[in-house]
């Protein structure tokens, strides 16, 4: 029985990071077939306008995932801060199952929360509440309903802006709250998360009350490598590409 299953985060797939498309294309076909599963935790691309938007290279993935998935990978994904407007149009030409912000699931007979990791950067009150807007179906339909060439215009804009947002926040900021990753466990009755977008790869141990618990941090790709989290049946191990 295959128990294998692999988890990735922040790919930021665009068409000016070519190497990462290169890498994560190489992955879908040689070696993620070989899990019984593969968790997406959100920001898989850099920018997402919508589900009517086929320009390169979101085509050669689509065709990729759909194949994993028709060789019978179950892919499920949850949608990050660049994605969040994917839809089910994606899904349809994937065979991506969209789970909540926070899914719940089972490894070795121990409850695992995943999520993307914005929600649990608290302190980041800015972010939290455009969040909030932009998820609001009005804000998005008002989105979607601009044409393509502009959204297109309107992403680039919005990376820009990030960028120098970013610049004028310190680490403690975007990072997670430590109290809300414990708030979320005792939510959801578990003691191992697993998330991304702080692009700080790494395994926290620490108590929940008087329980070990763990916070595994999913790598962000880049040009220089990729990495994904395998779950054996047994125990974690982070692989590189």
């Amino acid at each position: 029985m295959n128990t294998i299953i692999h988890f990735i985060s922040d790919l930021h797939l665009s068409l000016d990071k070519p190497e990462i498309t290169r890498r994560f294309l190489h992955y879908l076909q040689h070696i993620a077939p070989e899990a019984k599963s593969l968790y997406i935790l959100g920001d898989l691309f850099d920018a997402w306008i919508g589900d009517d938007n086929n320009t390169p290279p979101i085509p050669s993935i689509k065709h990729s995932l759909k194949q994993l998935s028709e060789q019978g990978t179950q892919i499920y994904m949850i949608r990050g801060n660049r994605d969040f407007l994917l839809g089910q149009t994606f899904c349809q030409d994937t065979g991506i199952e969209l789970l909540a912000d926070f899914a719940l699931i089972e490894l070795g007979n121990q409850g695992v929360l995943l999520t993307h990791g914005d929600l649990l950067c608290t302190d980041d009150l800015a972010y939290q509440a455009f969040r909030q807007k932009s998820r609001q179906p009005e804000w998005q339909s008002n989105v979607l309903a601009k044409p393509l060439w502009l959204r297109l215009l309107a992403a680039r804009w919005y990376r820009l802006r990030s960028h120098y947002h970013k610049r004028g926040k310190t680490q403690e900021i975007m990072d997670v709250n430590q109290a809300t990753v414990e708030t979320m466990l005792h939510t959801y009755a578990c003691v191992w998360l697993i998330h991304g977008h702080t692009h700080r790869p790494d395994t926290h141990h620490f108590l929940l009350d008087t329980q070990p618990a763990q916070r595994i941090v999913l790598s962000d790709w880049t040009k220089e490598r990729g990495a994904y989290l395998s779950w054996d049946g047994v125990k974690f191990s982070e692989q590189l590409l």
